[in-house]
């Protein structure tokens, strides 16, 4: 297949997807080895990047997605019939940043963490696709394990876990210190 039939067919397969094919898969489906399909893929990237198109491809851990720029949301909007946006609280965002540097990580742990029930948010996380069941631990009672998706991966604008920004040592002495203060001020009232 000639270079410009295969970036339409991997163009194809990206945009009739809708969600993220890995790497190897869409190797497979177009008749090439991983190498080639990469460089194919970047090609497309590299030309999507350009101003006068409105989609990229964008690479989450060993995949590909075709999606919408962000700039053209507000277009996107206009035609769309509900396109809801998952409103994240402080209590969510909290929540999902104990599970993004945790997991696998139980409820039980978050509970621990965050010193108050966590189902419901857990179970909002779950509904909005940022955050999935990973297995059971092996203990009593089997609890489930949570870690994130996807979906968390593209809304957060990274395309793997290491990129999550690293706190200091100095951070989360000042983040113990303040939450000790928060528990003592609860227990004066």
């Amino acid at each position: 297949m000639d270079e410009k039939r295969l970036e339409a067919a991997v163009e194809a397969i990206l945009f009739t997807m809708g969600d993220s094919v890995e790497t190897e898969a869409l190797a497979k489906a177009v008749g090439q080895d991983v190498t080639v399909t990469k460089r194919v893929v970047q090609n497309l990237m590299d030309r999507y990047q350009g101003e006068e198109y409105g989609i990229q491809i964008i690479e989450l851990e060993n995949a590909y997605q075709m999606c919408t720029k962000k700039q053209y949301y507000q277009n996107l909007i206009q035609i769309a019939i509900q396109p809801k946006k998952a409103v994240l609280t402080d209590v969510m965002l909290e929540t999902l940043s104990i599970i993004a540097y945790k997991q696998p990580v139980t409820k039980a742990e978050i509970e621990k963490i965050r010193g108050v029930k966590c189902d419901h948010t857990v179970n909002k996380l779950v509904e909005y696709n940022l955050v999935k069941e990973l297995g059971r631990l092996e203990a009593a009672g089997r609890p489930i394990l949570f870690g994130t998706t996807e979906e968390f991966l593209r809304s957060f604008g990274v395309q793997t876990l290491e990129e999550l920004p690293v706190m200091s040592q100095v951070q989360v002495e000042d983040f113990k210190a303040e939450a000790e203060e928060e528990a003592q001020l609860k227990l004066d009232i």
